[in-house]
């Protein structure tokens, strides 16, 4: 459900034992935009967290979070976000599995960051679907609900109207997702700016790697020579020459870098930098085609309509029609 002011509700759970860096993080993000409206929910006559007498003392735990709304405003959320908390064997409690319950069910997108998955699936809201979470729970998360599909070394995974992260660091890049998603690559990546982040991650990306990759084998400087010439043919051996590394040995190192083989990404930025310019300017789709590496408009409109599901004539509409209502929105 809308606001009255037209604006995207996003609705943040403050549950007990949930980490406060996992409220702080979809609060920050979301409110750099004017388009959201952010809420943090929960029982205002219930502690914050348990008994923290036998806590680690690393343990980060949202003991100062105090909500701003109650939990029965999560009923006006078009967005609800379940936070991450400590020992997610232990339930939740069931005010708050109910409020996530009746989102989803009247179709409120649910992001969950962390170990806020385990509350989803509490819930029976993953049965039959596929969720990700924090490396060192996939094992708990799999044994505990073996209906859920869970994913291994994912930033997020996106499945439906329900969206699962790993850490408080995926939780930022599952965030801009969502912006994306609602306002656009552009906005997506002003906001990121905003925040002081590079641009959202692609889901695929691994939360980790095995071990440290030597200076000589980090790929990152052949990543943004690949973005500064987006426009001019790429090869994998010319993305191999330019790391000095054998073919065989930069596609291994840039697979267990990024999650994607090398031409999957160049096709990626190939289309993130098409949106952005289909968003930002005035350029024909011809021009369009040449400055992002796709050769003809017609190969252009082709692989653009596939990947994004709709040409870029279309995509452009849209998003113009965006901007307009965020100028009112301001």
């Amino acid at each position: 459900m809308r606001s009255r002011d037209d604006r995207t509700t996003v609705a943040i759970l403050a549950m007990p034992r949930a980490y406060s860096l996992d409220v702080s993080i979809p609060a920050h993000v979301f409110g750099q935009h004017p388009g959201y409206r952010v809420f943090v929910c929960g029982d205002q006559n219930l502690d914050a967290v348990d008994d923290t007498s036998d806590r680690p003392s690393h343990i980060d735990v949202a003991a100062d979070i105090r909500p701003t709304h109650s939990l029965a405003d999560v009923e006006y959320a078009d967005i609800v976000v379940v936070p991450g908390y400590e020992n997610p064997s232990l339930p939740i409690p069931d005010g708050y599995l109910k409020a996530v319950q009746l989102a989803g069910e009247r179709g409120a997108r649910i992001v969950a960051v962390c170990t806020g998955v385990f509350a989803l699936a509490a819930s029976g809201m993953l049965d039959g679907k596929t969720a990700t979470t924090h490396w060192q729970y996939t094992d708990q998360l799999r044994t505990t609900y073996p209906g859920v599909d869970v994913a291994e070394n994912r930033l997020f995974v996106e499945d439906g109207a329900i969206l699962t992260s790993a850490g408080a660091g995926s939780g930022i890049d599952a965030c801009l997702h969502v912006i994306q998603s609602d306002f656009g690559t552009t906005v997506a990546d002003d906001v990121a700016k905003d925040v002081v982040l590079s641009a959202a991650r692609s889901a695929n990306e691994p939360q980790y790697v095995d071990g440290s990759p030597s200076p000589r084998a980090g790929l990152r400087a052949t990543r943004e020579w690949v973005i500064e010439n987006i426009g001019s043919s790429i090869t994998v051996q010319r993305m191999a020459d330019h790391s000095r590394l054998s073919r065989r040995t930069f596609i291994r190192h840039f697979v267990r870098e990024t999650g994607m083989p090398p031409m999957h990404w160049v096709a990626r930025q190939r289309i993130l930098g098409a949106r952005r310019l289909l968003e930002s300017s005035d350029w024909s789709v011809e021009r369009i085609a040449g400055a992002t590496g796709f050769g003809t408009a017609a190969n252009f409109r082709t692989i653009f309509r596939r990947e994004v599901g709709v040409t870029p004539t279309a995509y452009r509409k849209t998003h113009a029609a965006m901007a307009v209502t965020r100028s009112h929105t301001r």
